[in-house]
């Protein structure tokens, strides 16, 4: 048969098969394996459910030439169980009552995820659209009302992620009780989501604050590799680096992990220098690393751990060797349901017509077999299906869970409230509303009703409940048996200081202790000190660095120094400011003294010369070159010594002025007479040349005026500097940084140099005039005497400048001081003391023809 008739025979074909199809009903048809609930029951209104009973399936290896066999799921999951039980026996009661639902029956459609997202999003199609085959007539779409009202689960945050994803598009109400992720509360990803436990956001920053209220900043963290810890990790990190806490290492592990990384996760503990590790981990996960941690006696950690199994009894029971005795975490508030204990152990657990699910519940509780025994040898039991549940010990009759049962039971009551609402029931409930899934999320979202049990329920804009979290220590008995100890309460609609609150309570650490253990990268930095940041490491590993001069830090752990008020200094122990010590040059210490001493010596002994010069005032040395400039120069040089006293002790308004008036005055009046002196001597010889009349013009009285106009010109000066910026006291707090020195500030810099610079002139004129003089007679010796007097005082004015300006402090004004005594007794000294050694030693020399250099004949 030629290829053309083959081609044409199957064309042929083709036509009269798509011909007897169109001529069939429409049948819409679920693609893929149906999915059938676990447990279920029919009703009028009809709730979903997804639960783990079982946490774990068994590996398959697909060959892709076939289609991929269904999950077959093992390891039956008992608190699932427990949860589911929680939905039934809330659903028995709203079935009983007659005040919510009247005259309607709720029933129910729970199925099993095995813990797997593929299967939690099967499962949740299977809820949405049923598994029948349906009729349509033609050119109708396949399209239907929803199969349930809501869907109560699932128990992990992954798989709600998933639940919620598909399910969000046709807004039917998914409302978990164990679901903690914060990522949940996004209304934009999943605008049908609700849950009655709260965000996992809250339970982060609780965390976070409980470990930074024992002041543990250096910790570990292991968090489970899913979206409940990493989103959970995610919000304890911020708010941790927000309070100061850094994380030494942060490492995640699933339960499906290699062995490999579960010993890499031992090395990195080990390896640690934090004492204290937050476990963000899944009960599941946890299990399967506290089994390794036991093996190799992980012991003396402390350990804060999340909800999800720090008040997990079955994870006690597996921690053989204590490794988690003294943990802290925060949990669920306790909570009872009245008559759900009850219910659970009084009823059979599982209905047995479920088969499959019946049987598995039950050799698994009774250890025993639904099968004949074949030989008298076979030792298991055989199972009947009647056994008593009174007398089991296993962790289905456990009810240290009841806080989430109850988060069962309330998500339950918050649909059947919103029914309420929307068909109006009053006696009886309109049956004939058509429910749209939309208009019961809305119903759900606004509901507020409190259950028989006191508690309010309601839901805030993220589909959340409010935030209250217990605080749970582990405290070992003498039996053994750990008890989990309520010591405190996290609340987030209270005031930020008062959320975290701890009960007066003894509490145990790990390892049995007592005392709050310490975990910290550097121990604290002691008043004194304060922080200095490790290069390239966490901010919480630091240098504690002195503070420096000047400045103190009075608390621990202290950033910054902070510096002294400028009249106070650091102590030693740069913990606190004391106030500086005054210094100023005074009478009691010993270089005032000393300068005070010298003044009064130099003082006494011009005296001494005035007396001298008084008794033998009629001798010809004493009446040479006008004895009343002798005597007024004697009594300037009085005055000179005792205004070095104005500068000595401590400095006030009058002392800052009389000091520098004083001792300019002073100088100039014995500066104009050694200069009147010394033109009285030039005078006097250049008159005994013929013809000449100087003498007349260089009297007494024109000697008398002229002092008096040179010393007026100073008094002038003065005025003029007190009158436009006089020196006043002055704290200098540059000059000696841990003291205060009290000076004299000068004021007008150009009064101070004036002074001075016109006593310096007077100065040079009077050297100029005694060098003139030079070459008089050898045994009248007065100008050489001021010759060599002026070239002591300018030599002392000289070298004063720099030493006054580099002088620091007080030193400044010892500089002064001793420059007013060097001078003075410099002039008192070449001047008048070879005068007192004639008159005193040598009065043969004490005549006029002496004087005159007149040898006797």
């Amino acid at each position: 048969m030629s290829p053309l008739v083959i081609h044409g025979w199957a064309f042929l074909h083709l036509l009269l098969v798509a011909s007897l199809s169109h001529a069939e009903e429409p049948v819409c048809r679920q693609r893929g394996d149906p999915e059938n609930p676990l447990l279920s029951k029919n009703g009028d209104i009809i709730l979903g459910a997804i639960f783990s009973f079982h946490t774990s399936w068994k590996d398959r290896r697909d060959s892709y030439m076939n289609q991929p066999l269904p999950l077959q799921c093992i390891s039956l999951n008992f608190r699932d169980l427990q949860f589911a039980q929680a939905m039934l026996f809330a659903i028995e009661e709203i079935n009983n009552s007659t005040d919510l639902l009247s005259g309607l029956s709720v029933g129910y459609k729970i199925y099993d995820n095995c813990g797997s997202v593929a299967r939690s999003v099967g499962v949740t199609l299977a809820l949405a659209n049923g598994n029948e085959n349906v009729s349509v007539p033609s050119k109708t779409s396949c399209t239907k009302p929803a199969h349930v009202q809501a869907i109560i689960g699932t128990t992990s945050s992954s798989t709600t992620v998933a639940v919620s994803t598909v399910i969000g598009p046709f807004f039917i109400p998914v409302i978990s009780h164990f679901a903690t992720c914060a990522c949940l509360s996004d209304k934009t990803k999943y605008p049908s989501f609700l849950r009655t436990i709260p965000s996992d956001y809250y339970q982060s920053r609780a965390l976070a604050h409980l470990v930074k209220y024992f002041g543990w900043t250096w910790v570990g963290a292991i968090r489970s590799n899913n979206d409940y810890g990493n989103n959970g990790m995610a919000t304890f990190t911020e708010t941790a680096q927000q309070l100061g806490i850094c994380l030494e290492y942060s490492v995640s592990f699933f339960r499906t992990d290699p062995y490999v990384k579960i010993q890499k996760i031992i090395e990195i503990i080990k390896a640690s220098t934090s004492k204290v590790i937050v476990a963000f981990l899944a009960r599941a996960d946890f299990n399967v690393l506290l089994h390794e941690f036991s093996y190799h006696n992980l012991s003396g950690y402390q350990w804060v751990g999340s909800e999800s199994w720090i008040f997990d009894s079955q994870t006690a029971e597996m921690d053989m060797h204590h490794i988690l005795d003294g943990a802290i975490g925060v949990s669920i508030p306790k909570a009872h349901v009245t008559g759900l204990r009850e219910f659970i152990l009084n009823k059979k657990p599982i209905n047995p017509s479920n088969n499959e699910l019946f049987t598995e519940f039950w050799e698994t509780t009774f250890s025993c077999k639904f099968k004949e025994l074949k030989s008298s040898a076979d030792i298991q039991r055989e199972c009947t299906g009647h056994e008593d549940m009174t007398g089991v010990q296993n962790n289905f009759i456990d009810m240290s869970l009841m806080p989430i049962f109850n988060n069962v039971y309330k998500g339950v009551y918050a649909v059947a409230h919103a029914l309420h609402n929307i068909l109006s029931c009053n006696k009886t409930c309109n049956k004939n509303v058509q429910l749209d899934p939309f208009m019961v999320l809305q119903h759900i979202r606004k509901i507020h009703f409190t259950t028989k049990e006191g508690d309010e329920v309601y839901f805030n804009e993220n589909g959340d409940p409010a935030a209250k979290y217990d605080i749970i220590n582990w405290q070992p008995r003498e039996n053994g048996v750990v008890e989990f100890v309520i010591v405190g309460l996290y609340d987030i609609s209270l005031t930020t200081e008062k959320q975290l609150k701890l009960q007066n309570k003894s509490l145990i650490w790990a390892r049995n202790s007592k005392q709050v253990p310490v975990s910290v990268c550097n121990e604290k930095c002691p008043p004194g000190t304060h922080k200095v940041l490790q290069k390239g490491r966490p901010v919480c590993c630091y240098d504690c660095i002195r503070c420096a001069e000047g400045e103190i830090s009075n608390v621990t752990d202290s950033i910054t120094c902070v510096r002294c008020l400028p009249e106070f200094w650091s102590n030693e122990r740069r913990d606190a400011c004391i106030k500086k010590e005054a210094v100023f040059l005074s009478y009691e210490e010993i270089m005032g003294a000393l300068l005070t001493a010298a003044s009064l010596f130099g003082a006494c002994m011009t005296i001494i010369v005035i007396l001298i010069f008084f008794k033998y005032r009629k001798t010809p040395i004493v009446r040479a070159n006008n004895s009343e400039l002798s005597f007024l120069l004697l009594f300037s040089l009085i005055l000179c010594f005792l205004c070095s006293l104005t500068f000595i002790g401590q400095p006030s308004d009058w002392s800052c002025m009389l000091r520098h008036v004083a001792f300019g005055i002073t100088f100039v009046l014995c500066i104009s007479c050694l200069l009147g002196k010394t033109i009285v001597v030039l005078m006097a010889f250049r008159a005994t040349r013929p013809g000449s009349n100087v003498k007349k013009w260089f009297g007494q009285t024109q000697q008398r005026l002229c002092v008096t106009a040179f010393t007026l010109i100073q008094v002038n000066i003065c005025i003029i500097w007190l009158t436009t910026s006089p020196p006043f006291p002055f704290k200098n707090f540059k000059e000696i940084k841990d003291k205060i020195t009290l000076e004299c500030a000068l004021g007008s810099a150009v009064g101070f140099w004036a002074v001075l610079g016109y006593i310096g002139l007077l100065a040079i004129l009077c050297f100029i005039f005694a060098f003139l003089a030079r070459k008089l007679p050898d045994n009248f010796n007065e100008a050489k005497f001021i010759t060599f007097s002026m070239l002591i005082f300018c030599a002392v004015w000289i070298t004063f400048i720099p030493a006054y300006v580099s002088s620091p402090g007080k030193f400044s004004v010892a500089v002064e001081i001793f420059a007013i005594l060097a001078s003075s007794f410099g002039l008192l000294i070449c001047i008048f003391i070879p005068k007192c050694y004639i008159i005193l030693l040598k009065p043969e020399n004490n005549t006029k023809k002496h004087i005159m250099g007149k040898k006797a004949p």
